[in-house]
């Protein structure tokens, strides 16, 4: 059961107005008046105060509803308030809104160091105009071409203040790095190299986050120490402490393909099995008069030290305010309903920082927990077996089952896939994620001891080496996941109104529910359906923006040939490319390099010169004669590429065009001339060097 009564969930239904009002402000942001927002709460906040003093003279136990709404008003205002004063760019003192020359700015997070570039964040706390220093507040995301070995948190920095906004995505269906960058309250970013900045302080941080991140930096490198394959190194960082810079790509995409990358993010299952440990170790302080208290104070104690070390993710902190609690209310025999803990901890959470609702490991942390309170149990009662390992089977899988059902529209949301055989790959991970969480804990707890040592790493890199290797022959089976699911904000929505509507039916057995159920996966289907429909009868062209690179996207129904001079293996490839071609579920690809030629009944290539259905398309890739042309070429775009710098005039004098489009590859100063001369001639052309990339129909 949820609950008896609602008595027993009041933080759950607190939950709901609060998280709307900050869902609200992140979706609907708008100029609203904050001061009439901060009195009308206060006006509430007073009528509520005052109907409860008067409750019984003012009989408003007649009125019950009155209390209710406003509480509601009073939590929604707050969640909208608290997302707003959340919001750097709000601060008046934010160091974009000043002049400057230099910025004073603090290190606030550990820097990480991958593929030669340093990165990290800092806290700008002043500006620096004209040798006069003013206060400044707001985040910056620094980016170092530099090893810098002595940089770490807390330093205190004096760097150039060039920066600049982080850019959206350029190409449609890539990662919104933009988005992701202001969910955290980043949005600005500066690029530096060696000698461009000086170091004016260090340890300058909090003293509870420099010992954390030091600690975890000396367990991180005695794992080194110990185990020799770097693979499994990284992942027992991951798995153990949270550490995940050494984590490579391809581990991650065997993880995620797999079903299984909630094993990489240390969360509530790995907190538990620390709280189980130590359970079983302290067992003997039951026997003793204030054993209980004494055991349930070293429990929490000891948790939230091991939230410390894994660096306070929101997943750890969540798991950790909810075993206390659970702690808590066993050692005073208290009755807990762990869906109102689940609830509690959100709301603690939300309030401390309201952009945790955007985060991803936030919301499928609080969705596998509420799967596993929920629908775990009715999943479990659908079989029952006699055997006692049959049954301890069966339990697993409901688990597993139930963490599944519930977060795939997210997780098929955001990640566009879903794990065919997570199912096996879950039930296989729990022995080895215990064996490791079990050793590596013992090994970092232990000194250093002969043979013990060795052992303990051994069976931790073994067990890390086992589950990766199996984990990638899952990955490599026949249909292990299916891809290129592109849900739309409203389906997920729709899949979820049907996942609780069937959940919610299996306990009230109302036939509502399932008409409910019903007409969503009506609807759900209808959306897809207009969605296939209109992919399907689609053609058009896309022009992508991938710096000095080319692609050029013609598309035909389910087919599409690119040209472009990558390869479908490189990472810009699959980062800008792959992702608009899957949203298009495009199944047919044909790459064409610039000096191929191609014929087919759509497309057809020769030389410069493109026919694309009713639309013609001419790539200059190369200098224009100066030799005019008897009659113009007719063309209804033309491509610039390679810098070849050809004048207007010459272009203009061989061919008759409607758009000219010039790609990343051309230098600054050329694209400023084309520009210029386009602007005078009354010329269209679009300029794809730093700006969203061109789609044009063809039917």
């Amino acid at each position: 059961m949820i609950a008896n009564h609602k008595g027993e969930i009041p933080f759950l239904i607190l939950l709901l107005p609060f998280i709307l009002g900050i869902s609200l402000a992140i979706n609907f942001p708008s100029d609203v008046n904050i001061k009439s927002l901060i009195l009308f709460l206060f006006v509430s906040g007073s009528i509520f105060i005052g109907f409860n003093l008067g409750y019984t003279r003012l009989s408003i136990y007649k009125h019950r509803w009155i209390g209710g709404g406003l509480i509601v008003i009073i939590l929604f205002l707050a969640g909208y308030l608290s997302l707003v004063n959340n919001n750097e760019l709000n601060n008046k003192k934010h160091f974009s809104k000043a002049s400057a020359q230099y910025l004073v700015a603090k290190i606030n997070s550990e820097p990480v160091y991958k593929n030669g570039w340093l990165r990290f964040t800092v806290n700008v706390e002043q500006t620096i105009n004209n040798n006069k220093h003013a206060d400044a507040t707001g985040t910056l995301l620094i980016t170092l071409k530099d090893i810098a070995p002595e940089l770490t948190y807390g330093d205190v920095l004096l760097i150039p203040a060039k920066y600049t906004i982080v850019n959206p995505p350029f190409n449609p269906a890539e990662f919104n790095y933009k988005r992701y960058l202001a969910n955290q309250n980043i949005y600005y970013q500066q690029f530096l190299f060696a000698k461009q900045y000086s170091v004016l302080a260090k340890g300058k941080g909090n003293e509870l986050i420099s010992y954390s991140l030091h600690k975890r930096r000396v367990l991180v490198e005695k794992l080194k120490r110990s185990m020799h394959d770097t693979s499994a190194i990284a992942v027992a960082s991951t798995l153990i402490l949270g550490y995940k810079a050494d984590l490579s790509d391809d581990v991650l995409q065997a993880y995620s393909k797999t079903g299984t990358i909630h094993v990489l993010s240390v969360s509530g299952a790995h907190v538990a099995v620390v709280y189980i440990l130590l359970t079983f170790a302290l067992g003997f302080l039951n026997r003793f008069k204030y054993g209980k208290l004494l055991k349930a104070l070293i429990i929490i104690t000891f948790i939230w030290y091991y939230a410390m070390l894994t660096g306070f993710s929101p997943a750890v902190c969540r798991a950790a305010v909810m075993i206390s609690v659970v702690v808590i209310g066993k050692t005073y025999s208290r009755y807990i309903n762990l869906l109102n803990i689940m609830a509690a901890s959100a709301m603690g959470l939300l309030f401390y920082n309201p952009l945790y609702i955007v985060d991803v490991g936030f919301q499928l942390s609080y969705l596998a927990v509420f799967g596993l309170i929920v629908l775990q149990p009715i999943v479990y009662k659908w079989l029952t077996f006699k055997n006692k390992w049959a049954d301890k089977l069966w339990a697993a899988c409901s688990v597993s089952i139930a963490a599944q059902v519930i977060t795939f529209p997210l997780s098929a949301f955001y990640f566009h896939q879903f794990p065919v055989y997570f199912l096996i790959s879950n039930l296989f991970i729990v022995i080895p994620t215990e064996i490791i969480m079990y050793s590596g804990i013992f090994l970092l707890l232990l000194p250093q001891i002969p043979f013990v040592s060795n052992g303990l790493a051994w069976v931790l890199e073994n067990s890390i080496l086992v589950m990766d290797r199996f984990l990638t022959w899952i990955e490599h089976l026949p249909y292990a996941s299916i891809t290129k699911i592109w849900l739309a904000t409203a389906e997920y929505l729709l899949l979820y109104v049907i996942i609780i509507s069937l959940i919610y039916f299996l306990y009230d057995k109302n036939k509502w529910l399932i008409k409910l159920a019903l007409a969503c996966i009506l609807l759900f289907c209808i959306s897809k359906s207009i969605k296939q429909i209109i992919t399907s009868r689609s053609k058009n062209i896309a022009w992508l923006n991938l710096n000095k690179h080319k692609a050029i996207v013609f598309k035909n129904g389910s087919a599409a040939v690119i040209i472009t001079d990558l390869k479908d293996t490189s990472k810009i490839y699959r980062y800008s490319v792959q992702p608009y071609l899957d949203s298009c579920r495009i199944s047919n690809i044909r790459l064409l390099p610039l000096n191929k030629n191609i014929n087919i009944p759509w497309v057809a290539k020769q030389g410069g010169l493109v026919q694309f259905f009713n639309k013609r398309v001419l790539l200059l890739n190369s200098p224009v004669s100066d030799k005019y042309l008897s009659q113009k070429l007719s063309a209804d775009y033309i491509y610039i590429t390679g810098n070849q710098h050809t004048q207007l005039e010459a272009i203009n004098s061989n061919f008759a065009y409607r758009l000219l489009v010039m790609d990343g590859s051309n230098s600054d100063a050329y694209i400023d001339k084309l520009k210029s001369e386009a602007l005078n001639n009354n010329i269209k052309f679009k300029v794809l060097k730093r700006n969203i990339s061109l789609i044009t129909v063809s039917n």
